[in-house]
């Protein structure tokens, strides 16, 4: 039995596994972006009625929605509810 030897080192092989490589790397990229990019607080009309409180309460916008003020902060960390 003979040992068989397969050696490339042209240029285009090289080429094609740099362009693998940055595909790779760029989907990878992608991908953890999306991962770690923030996502926006959506107003839940429902939390209000459940606490009977305004939406201002819990929300720097008095009209609920967006950023939400120490309160709010405060009832998402303790799994949306006052009590406990």
């Amino acid at each position: 039995m003979r040992d068989v030897t397969i050696s490339s080192t042209s240029r285009a092989g090289r080429i094609t596994i740099s362009a693998g490589l940055a595909a790779l790397f760029i989907g990878l990229f992608v991908v953890a972006a999306l991962v770690v990019t923030p996502r926006s607080a959506e107003a839940k009309p429902e939390y209000a009625a459940k606490e009977g409180k305004p939406c201002g309460f819990c929300h720097k916008n008095p009209a609920g929605g967006g950023d939400r003020n120490a309160m709010g902060q405060k009832y998402e960390a303790n799994g949306h509810t006052f009590k406990k």
